[in-house]
């Protein structure tokens, strides 16, 4: 069985058993890169010599017994907005094309901390501003299901890859769905935390009260166990929790007899995918069969959350941005005429489009004259969000629905029409303005052979409820591994999804 085709938990046994070595699961997890990135463009950076002398070192010190942890010696690759000293840092952006971190983000760190290595950094939508992963200074990353398609945004290539099997596990960061939606579209598990549960310090901010890292795998119990090694509180970050609780693997039970879960009516009506809403109620329904009390409810407000997460986003990110002027780091524009122009030129030619768009809305909402009409309106309608899913976990433990209205899209089809991809996170971008944990699992296939996902969204700090929840589902079908990942091997197959 190919070492790449286990799953992290799997393959961290594997090595503490002395079967297999971290250099030989890092050499692998690079050639797959070499051999497949050509094509799906997964990956930004990847320093191979690098991560084999780490895993060198990682090696001995799971020989001597220094190092004992599940995850010890595990191959992954990390967003490239995430901070990494000495390896360069992007944010799928010219104008930072060349930009050497002096540092390390505290959630790869605490990653590096429990021996996993790092192969590379993944190509993403320019500074998380997108939903299709076309963004990019470094051109679109593709779909590993079918290359003609995208694979979501903003963290593509993070999601592809894992479902390329290039690497074991990734780490993804979710502002308005951006971990969760192309999840769904890569047939992959992808877990965005309560806000604040990990350190954002070392995440390049697009919008910081919505920014939050969390982990992309191959299984749900993959995603309960980095989730728990990159979980802390960071004095570093002025917005991280500190939470007792952070035992995350202890929620892997196939037991959901007596949960409550509640099925909004507003994410199942008009915009919604046929296949996409039968896949996702037969989800329901096989937690029902295991015990679940399902309910539908009216859940409010829905409309108003795409335009309230936009204003509140783009206005962040109007604020975030300023600092890539061109003067300490980053792109520098030649042959100006005076720091103004340079200023100008700088920040012209070194973002791209959709983010210079982002820039300019959020400029406008925070200008004199429209503050209140716009911005202060959104933060209203943030509140009044999160007061709708507080009365709705009154009642229920979980909350079950789609992730996206659609499977992926192809290429080009997105970027064509702005406004539409916007639309497309209707159901992703309210647990990011309420600060919710949320998990996307797969759960089937459309008639043309793309993966289809259910979410599962918890209330504040009830990772534990969305993790039982999700295990559950997934002991309850076949896992389909990524037509590109290569032909199912003997022992490599595990209960986790159901076909449409």
């Amino acid at each position: 069985m190919s070492l790449m085709s286990m799953t992290a938990l799997e393959l961290g046994r594997t090595i503490q058993a002395g079967e297999a070595s971290a250099v030989e699961a890092v050499r692998e997890a690079l050639d797959r890169i070499q051999k497949l990135d050509r094509e799906l463009n997964c990956c930004v950076t990847v320093d191979g010599e690098a991560a084999l002398k780490k895993a060198e070192q990682v090696q001995k010190r799971i020989s001597s017994g220094e190092l004992a942890g599940p995850l010890a010696g595990v191959p992954a690759v990390v967003k490239d907005n995430l901070c990494t000293e000495g390896l360069r840092t992007t944010c799928g952006s010219k104008i930072l094309k060349d930009f050497l971190p002096p540092y390390t983000a505290e959630a790869v760190k605490r990653m590096e901390d429990a021996g996993v290595i790092v192969v590379g950094k993944t190509n993403m939508d320019e500074f998380a501003m997108g939903s299709t992963s076309e963004t990019s200074y470094f051109g679109p990353v593709k779909n590993p299901w079918n290359t003609e398609h995208v694979p979501g945004g903003s963290s593509g290539g993070s999601c592809a890859a894992v479902a390329a099997e290039e690497c074991s596990f990734a780490l993804g960061s979710d502002t308005g769905g951006s971990i969760r939606q192309p999840s769904s579209f890569c047939g992959v598990t992808g877990l965005k935390p309560t806000y604040g549960t990990v350190s954002r310090y070392g995440l390049i901010a697009y919008g910081s009260s919505l920014d939050q890292i969390g982990p992309v795998a191959k299984d749900v119990s993959d995603c309960a166990a980095v989730l728990e090694a990159i979980a802390s509180h960071d004095p570093k970050d002025s917005t991280s929790a500190a939470r007792e609780d952070c035992d995350f693997t202890s929620a892997l039970v196939d037991d959901v007899r007596g949960l409550r879960i509640g099925i909004p009516k507003d994410y199942f009506g008009e915009g919604l995918d046929g296949e996409v809403k039968a896949a996702v109620l037969r989800a329901a329904e096989a937690l029902r069969e295991k015990g679940a009390v399902l309910e539908e409810f009216d859940l409010s407000l829905v409309e108003y959350a795409i335009p309230a997460y936009y204003v509140i986003a783009s206005a962040e990110a109007s604020s975030n941005l300023a600092r890539f002027d061109g003067v300490k780091y980053g792109y520098c524009a030649k042959d100006c005429g005076g720091l103004h122009d340079m200023y100008k030129r700088s920040r012209s030619e070194g973002f791209g489009p959709e983010v210079k768009r982002r820039i300019m809305l959020g400029s406008f909402v925070l200008s004199s004259g429209y503050y209140d009409a716009y911005y202060l309106k959104a933060l209203k309608t943030k509140a009044l969000i999160k007061q709708a899913f507080d009365r709705a976990f009154s009642r229920y433990d979980v909350i079950l629905a789609p992730a996206a209205p659609t499977t992926a899209p192809r290429l080009n089809e997105s970027l064509q029409d702005p406004v539409k991809m916007y639309l497309g996170d209707i159901y992703t971008v309210s647990v990011n303005l309420a600060g919710l944990p949320g998990i996307t699992v797969p759960c089937g296939l459309d008639r043309s052979g793309l993966p289809i996902g259910v979410q599962l969204i918890g209330d504040c700090f009830m990772e534990k409820k969305i993790i039982r929840a999700a295990y559950a589902y997934e002991t309850t079908g076949e896992y389909r591994r990524c037509p590109m990942a290569g032909p199912q091997e003997e022992g490599a197959c595990r209960k986790n999804e159901q076909t449409v």
